[in-house]
């Protein structure tokens, strides 16, 4: 779901403001270009936007946005998003303008996208609850967060020869500069960040196998991902311990898979319009709703 929030706050973000001028207009002749032998009004601007699937999708991203703000503004503060915000613009660092550009947006138009997401997962915390049944499902494969190094090689018959010098007696940090295709950790010994099953950077097979590891093993065979072939140390395997000591974690892990499933998503999102009895004053866009919900309320236009 997350992709379906990121899309509609794009969309916000690409053609909302051009929307709301035209449907604020009420029928005005207010001119928005003009050309050599005429002119085209708001009016004119707002009956072509309003048949256009694009301008549909817009205003019922509009009325989502505003709805969800309504109700979960005071959940989410501007301090949250300016802190995604500079997240996003740290980790892009130089080219933070031009991706934002390659997408359509703005700093300010981005920021909204941040906080419709926020909004997005606040709705879907109060609307939707988790169960005992989905928290003794996580748990049984959650994994907290272990430390391991790694040396990264392009033959099996490689990886296999690094095995044997470790049990000769190399040390790992020597083996790991030496042969090691992993330019990040090699000079590090070949230490990884810290991880836990939710990680989603490492290959599967990669983390399946370093979760068998007791610490201060080696894995005996070599483990192959899409990268080559691996040879991993577990540094630091900590006991899994009690599900109380990690229910937070393993209900948001819960509730960042339900926001990942549309039809999920979209009935957080009726119940949310269902709230704010959103009723549409233009009858040409009385279905603009309709993927949300079953019946919108409509009257004449004006």
């Amino acid at each position: 779901m997350k992709n379906y929030v990121k899309k509609t706050a794009a969309v916000l973000a690409a053609l909302g403001v051009a929307l709301s001028m035209a449907a604020c207009s009420n029928g005005s002749s207010s001119t928005v270009a003009s050309y050599k032998g005429g002119k085209i009004t708001q009016q004119q601007y707002y009956d072509e936007m309003k048949k256009s699937q694009s301008g549909q999708s817009t205003l019922a991203n509009m009325i989502i946005y505003r709805a969800l703000n309504e109700q979960y503004g005071s959940k989410v503060s501007s301090s949250e998003v300016n802190k995604q915000y500079n997240n996003y613009k740290k980790q892009y660092g130089s080219q933070f303008s031009a991706v934002l550009q390659q997408n359509g947006m703005t700093p300010s138009s981005f920021k909204q996208n941040l906080k419709t997401n926020l909004l997005s997962e606040a709705a879907l915390k109060d609307i939707k609850k988790v169960t005992k049944a989905q928290e003794k499902k996580a748990w049984k494969t959650y994994q907290p967060k272990v430390t391991v190094q790694h040396i990264l090689v392009s033959k099996k018959s490689t990886a296999q020869k690094i095995i044997k010098e470790l049990k000769a007696g190399k040390s790992f940090a020597s083996l790991a500069k030496k042969y090691s295709l992993d330019t990040a950790t090699k000079n590090n010994a070949g230490k990884l960040p810290a991880f836990d099953s939710t990680d989603t950077t490492l290959d599967p097979s990669f983390k399946t196998a370093a979760f068998k590891l007791k610490t201060g093993e080696v894995t005996s065979t070599p483990v192959k991902s899409q990268s080559g072939y691996h040879v991993i140390k577990m540094i630091k395997h900590p006991s899994k311990g009690t599900f109380a000591e990690h229910k937070k974690t393993i209900d948001n892990l819960i509730y960042a898979s339900m926001a990942q499933d549309q039809t999920t998503m979209r009935e957080v999102i009726a119940t949310v319009l269902k709230r704010a009895n959103v009723s549409i004053k233009d009858s040409d866009l009385k279905n603009v709703l309709s993927s949300y919900v079953s019946t919108t309320s409509s009257s004449s236009s004006n």
